[in-house]
């Protein structure tokens, strides 16, 4: 049997679309809310479903080549590991920091470590696009994001 990138990549999508529908059920509702057509289950639901039946299709469409066997070089892994770093200072960074500061250091952080050293790019990249996340979930979606521990700490609040 030979596997591919395809067969793998189909294998880990459908994992985390059924761990996805899996968690879905944890998704809190208001009381009567299970008897509607359409409640907050709904709609993740549905995506765990078309992930799953996409997962599928890609691992019984994917091509069985010999030439197309599964192959690890050329693979920079230690980038990955740290990016796989960076995802997990940002979500600590999250709590103390912020969503906006922590944000904009992410991906001065990312784009750093994928090879960019110009501070004027690094700053043009992360800053506007970071504002831009930032004003869509708080002022235009209305969610609440903390301030972090820091902010709170120096300014009261």
């Amino acid at each position: 049997m030979i596997i591919t990138k395809d067969h793998i990549g189909g294998l880990v999508f459908l994992c985390l679309s059924a761990a996805y529908g899996y968690y879905t059920g944890d998704i809190s509702m208001l009381p009567g809310d299970e008897y509607e057509p359409f409640n907050a289950q709904t709609l993740p639901n549905i995506l765990a479903y078309l992930g799953g039946i996409l997962s599928i299709a890609l691992i019984l469409t994917a091509s069985r080549d010999a030439g197309d066997r599964l192959s690890l070089k050329g693979y920079d892994f230690p980038i990955v590991v740290k990016l796989l770093v960076l995802v997990v200072l940002f979500s600590v960074a999250l709590e103390w920091v912020g969503f906006l500061l922590s944000t904009i250091l992410f991906l001065i952080g990312g784009y750093w470590l994928l090879g960019e050293r110009r501070v004027k790019t690094l700053l043009i990249a992360s800053v506007p696009f970071a504002v831009f996340i930032w004003f869509a979930l708080s002022q235009l979606l209305d969610i609440y994001l903390a301030p972090g521990r820091l902010f709170t700490t120096l300014f009261g609040g």
